[in-house]
């Protein structure tokens, strides 16, 4: 049986040092091991920049919009408050023409980087549900105008996602809204409290 020849062990060695960026206690890295490991450091030191997400609830004779503002798992009130506008003496073109000006100024004002809305559902007043159609179109009008993404959600996922069921009754809502928030009293208007509660809803899915 013929000798053979010893097995040479091959040790690949890092031709520079890499050292822990935090204590230089580690004297080799590889590259790829040292870009995701200052990554990851870079990330648990730097705080999360914060997203402002603002909710909004249609409809032609009130507005109700929400405005909050999510800084890692930490959900603030920023403000809240309703557009108005008046059907008696001024024409339908005119009051959707103040709700695009009013939203656009909202959303330059605070710079939310999400939109939430209110899905239309179905009503047996189809001249109500024409108007709401009407404003959620100038809503998503003003939004695209500013390249804002807006996401929809209906009454039941906006209930499930603030307090936990879907069949939540209004005073249910504006009550977790207030607790959740840390806010004095409820929200008033309840439109203004529904977008919050939108905003909210959309939040609690970014999780």
């Amino acid at each position: 049986m013929k000798n053979r020849r010893p097995v040479k062990k091959f040790h690949k060695k890092i031709s520079r040092p890499y050292k822990n960026p935090i204590d230089n206690s580690l004297p080799y890295f590889h590259p790829v091991v040292k870009r995701l490991f200052q990554e990851r450091v870079y990330c648990s030191i730097m705080p999360e920049e914060p997203v402002i997400v603002v909710g909004i609830d249609p409809g032609l004779a009130r507005v109700g919009y929400g405005v909050l503002r999510k800084t890692g798992n930490t959900t603030g009130y920023v403000t809240h408050g309703c557009i108005t506008t008046d059907g008696t003496h001024t024409p339908h073109e005119f009051r959707l023409q103040h709700i695009y000006n009013e939203i656009t100024d909202l959303l330059k004002t605070h710079g939310p980087r999400y939109a939430a809305i209110e899905k239309l559902f179905f009503t047996k007043n189809i001249t109500s549900a024409m108007g709401v159609s009407e404003v959620r179109g100038v809503i998503f009008l003003a939004c695209a105008g500013m390249a804002l993404p807006v996401y929809e959600y209906t009454p039941n996922q906006v209930k499930q996602a603030v307090t936990g069921s879907g069949r939540a009754d209004k005073k249910q809502v504006q009550e977790m809204i207030k607790r959740l928030l840390h806010l004095d009293e409820i929200p008033r208007p309840d439109d203004a409290a529904d977008g919050l509660s939108v905003a909210l809803c959309h939040i609690n899915q970014m999780r």
